[in-house]
């Protein structure tokens, strides 16, 4: 994995700063969920050039895809009065923590570099708090991405999907060949990132205006009713053996010809990479049909936490290598996201990772970026634990559509309280 450059701005931060002898003060605790094999390889990244800079990185990773885990085990050590240096973390749980008053202050750094003409607005909503920068983006996920085999959907008629009533159609095929049409891990979390893409395919409107308005009369809609019916379809292609999977189980299934598709965030990319696999020639990366020019997002930040005077220049330099442009490369060009910087050039990145790029460019400017409600971005975490409930409830059919449509706008009502 190739090394990168700090850019002027990191490196006049990090001659600033004190520069002790190299001692215990010189390391960062980074607690983290990103445990696959295609994140750890993104991480690694981040690790080696660090120490490089003689920073001990000192591991804290808690398995567990959408980071409820890493919540917990953080709860525990703020509580304790030891939060680690930083941690991994998306959007409203940032706000939260901000709120209780133990986050850090990285305004040295990012006033040097200029982070606020880089970053775009939407995730300096949650990078900064009360006008302080206290995370620093990594990148920019967006979750409403389809990865298929190319041999499966080759032989399934050869053409990608664009509308609701295409994507059945190749289902149907796969299918009728033999092999699990949708590969899927039935967890709470990975069910809500497909009926994010279900309910953004219905409309940008309709997903404004349920998803991150909570309109009671757009949560308990007919339309609402027929995004749970698409959900139900969906169960149907899915192997009776998908309770619990990890995620990155469901994308081995795809790139291994045990399934068709994944419906899931472009971080599946990495595990495709990893395994060797090229876009184009080994996978087909689409978005949703029905969602094309519109982008769901998530955006993995490292929070920081107050952190004796000992400690701080650790922290800093963790937070200007973050943001260097040449490591939002060379992270995002494996890790499968697209960097958090608007001034980071695609040049090193495959044909999934250049239409990542320009679609959030393309869906930024005609306001159509929205937060992902199933990741944290689109409402607080009481809100999206509602909707995991009624949606995976539905989807392991204990309640049906209306019924489900119903329950969503009684489960918002009540967690907003």
């Amino acid at each position: 994995m190739r090394k990168f450059l700090m850019s002027t701005a990191a490196v006049a931060t990090l001659l600033a700063a004190p520069m002790p002898l190299a001692h215990a003060a010189d390391s960062v605790e980074v607690l983290h969920w990103w445990t696959s094999g295609g994140e750890a390889a993104a991480l690694d990244v981040l690790k080696k050039n660090l120490e490089s800079q003689g920073v001990t990185w000192k591991d804290m990773p808690v398995a567990g895809g959408g980071g409820e885990a890493a919540m917990t085990a953080l709860r525990a050590r703020v509580t304790a009065g030891d939060p680690p240096t930083a941690v991994q973390a998306l959007g409203f749980d940032i706000t939260d923590w901000a709120k209780q008053g133990v986050v850090g202050d990285l305004g040295e750094v990012a006033d040097k570099e200029g982070w606020d003409k880089v970053v775009p607005a939407a995730l300096q909503n949650f990078a900064k708090h009360d006008g302080k920068w206290i995370a620093a983006p990594v990148n920019v996920h967006s979750t409403n991405w389809v990865w298929i085999s190319k041999k499966a959907l080759d032989a399934a008629g050869g053409k990608a999907p664009e509308s609701w009533d295409e994507l059945v159609a190749v289902l149907d095929k796969m299918q009728a060949n033999g092999i699990t049409p949708l590969g899927h891990g039935g967890q709470a979390w990975q069910d809500a990132t497909i009926f994010d893409a279900v309910v953004l395919s219905l409309g940008t409107d309709f997903y404004k205006s349920s998803m991150i308005d909570l309109d009671p009369a757009a949560l308990g809609s007919d339309k609402m009713v027929e995004a749970f019916d698409r959900m139900a379809k969906l169960k149907t292609y899915v192997d009776k053996d998908f309770s619990g999977r990890d995620w990155n189980l469901a994308s081995a299934m795809v790139i291994e010809g045990k399934a068709g598709m994944q419906m899931m965030g472009d971080w599946a990319k990495g595990e495709f990479l990893k395994a060797g696999q090229k876009p184009g020639t080994d996978f087909v990366c689409i978005r949703f049909p029905g969602t094309q020019g519109a982008v769901t997002f998530n955006s993995d930040m490292f929070m920081m936490f107050k952190v004796g005077d000992d400690k701080k220049p650790a922290q800093l330099k963790m937070a200007a290598d973050i943001e260097d442009p040449a490591f939002q490369s060379s992270f995002n060009v494996v890790k499968g996201s697209v960097p958090a910087r608007t001034d980071v050039p695609d040049t090193a990145f495959d044909d999934c990772g250049k239409k990542g790029i320009k679609d959030l460019a393309e869906a930024n400017s005609s306001g159509k970026l929205f937060g992902s409600m199933a990741h944290g971005y689109a409402a607080p975490a009481a809100v999206k634990n509602a909707l995991y409930d009624v949606v995976t409830r539905h989807f392991n059919g204990e309640l049906d559509s209306k019924a489900a449509a119903a329950a969503l706008v009684e489960a918002v009502a009540a967690a907003k309280g």
